[in-house]
């Protein structure tokens, strides 16, 4: 078969032919239509990601959709190495399978699973946020960070804060249903008083795309809000400001801070899969918008280091609907 395939940690796929996968009895094999590029698969493909295997070569993509045996569209997850999504084959362990509504398009599904159930599980399984509270997102102007503006709102915020340092794309946040923006730009100083600000008034939880010196000003501002402030669900999903920051302890200990991560190992497979089809389900009811560009499998080569946070790359394989 024909797939986007590793030959060696840190070399971009290529468009190759790979060993047909055949399905054990616990497995599905899928007939897949279309897979897109995140920054795990790009993680995981370079070697640096934290759950990144070591057998080459190897088959990119974590998550796809296809056609089973039967005919039933669903979008899987995780298939069974050295196998992966971008293939025209995949065999994926039947409960990381899910049937995809009637009105959800094979691309759309592939383009919105991934950084749509980054916030969706941390908003569910970590944070565990209610309806009326109030959600402020760092990193708000990706293709993630777009989609947790719109899915805190379809889960009840009263009111989500957006933060992003391209303030064209923070302004475009404000149609999405963020209430207030604040851009990553400028003075320290000013950018602190305006988390100071919004502390004050009370924050319930944060979902934090970018660590990094953000993450510090955040977390230190939380905890000068004084003793009178909302307790904070802080919820660590991605490092691309950078990988560590730094924290006195003194914020910890002097605030009702919980500080926890949302990612693969952090969330029970099961209850992963289950946010997913959640989010997929709530899809086109919720009317999400995500921002796509669709581009033949066989051209994962070139495309790969096109692909950007504006505008997810989804890979048509086989016709998908």
């Amino acid at each position: 078969m024909k797939a986007a395939v590793v030959q060696s940690a840190g070399q971009t796929p290529v468009f190759a032919e790979f060993n047909t996968p055949a399905a054990s009895t616990d497995e599905n094999l899928i007939v897949v239509t279309a897979s897109a590029i995140s920054q795990v698969v790009k993680s995981r493909a370079s070697g640096a990601h934290y759950s990144s295997g070591s057998q080459f070569p190897f088959v990119v993509g974590i998550d796809g959709v296809g056609r089973l045996d039967d005919g039933r569209r669903v979008y899987f997850i995780l298939p069974t190495a050295p196998y992966g999504s971008m293939a025209e084959m995949a065999v994926v362990r039947s409960h990381q399978c899910i049937v995809l509504p009637d009105a959800l398009d094979d691309i759309t599904a592939a383009a919105i699973a991934n950084p749509g159930m980054s916030s969706w599980a941390a908003y569910s399984e970590r944070a565990q946020l209610k309806p009326g509270e109030t959600v402020l997102i760092n990193g708000a102007t990706g293709t993630a960070g777009r989609l947790a503006v719109q899915i805190a709102q379809y889960l009840g915020a009263a009111k989500v804060i957006a933060t992003g340092r391209n303030t064209e794309s923070l302004k475009d946040l404000e149609a999405l249903g963020a209430d207030v923006i604040i851009p990553l730009t400028g003075d320290r100083s000013a950018l602190e008083d305006a988390f100071r600000e919004q502390f004050a008034s009370g924050v319930d939880v944060v979902i934090d795309y970018l660590w990094g010196d953000s993450a510090e000003s955040l977390l230190i501002c939380a905890a000068k809000a004084g003793k009178d402030a909302v307790p904070i669900r802080y919820v660590q999903i991605g490092s691309i400001s950078g990988p560590e920051i730094s924290l006195p302890g003194a914020v910890l200990r002097s605030s009702a801070i919980t500080l926890m991560g949302s990612g693969i190992g952090s969330i029970a497979l099961d209850r992963l899969v289950n946010a997913t089809a959640e989010l997929l389900h709530a899809t086109v009811p919720g009317n999400f918008k995500i921002a796509h560009k669709v581009v033949p499998l066989s051209e994962v080569e070139n495309a790969w280091p096109l692909d950007d946070s504006n505008r997810r790359t989804v890979f048509k394989v086989k016709g998908g609907a």
